[in-house]
């Protein structure tokens, strides 16, 4: 049974990091549903984020693999997290925006910016309240959506 987990991983700041995590999810086959890097404040480290779907015997090869990589100091994973996305999403300004700003509160969002042609939205919750987000959007048939990805961080310390 395949189920997805968002996996952090803290990792020295240098050149060539990504490219090796990303080649040991190539190279075993395994895909990459979302990923996020960033620099970690006042520090030469950086926080990866990947959402990856699997069994759970892939999934612990995963977490198994990704420890042993040089650059990589901590791996974390779904329990210890809080997880949230970003979701923009354009829209015709002759659309039924009342509606639409009624939806984006409702997932921790609102109106970002308008001009004579669009209106452009923003929300930010949980990834499973933005896939519900989006399918609530689709009837307003939005003229462009992006995601930014899942971002995560520890609960526990």
């Amino acid at each position: 049974m395949e189920i997805k987990r968002t996996i952090t991983v803290t990792v020295l700041n240098e050149h060539g990091v990504l490219s090796r995590i990303s080649g040991l999810f190539a190279g075993r086959g395994y895909n990459i549903e979302s990923l996020t890097v960033a620099p970690i404040l006042d520090s030469n480290l950086s926080r990866i984020t990947i959402a990856t779907k699997g069994d759970n015997k892939v999934l612990e090869q995963i977490i198994k693999q990704l420890h042993k990589l040089i650059p990589v100091l901590k791996v974390l994973e779904d329990e210890q997290i809080i997880e949230q996305e970003s979701l923009l999403a354009k829209f015709n300004i002759e659309g039924n925006l009342s509606a639409i700003s009624t939806l984006f509160n409702a997932f921790n969002g609102r109106l970002l910016e308008a001009n004579d042609k669009y209106a452009i939205f923003v929300a930010c919750d949980t990834p499973t309240r933005i896939n519900t987000l989006l399918n609530a959007l689709r009837i307003h048939k939005p003229k462009d959506i992006t995601r930014s990805g899942i971002l995560a961080i520890e609960s526990n310390n």
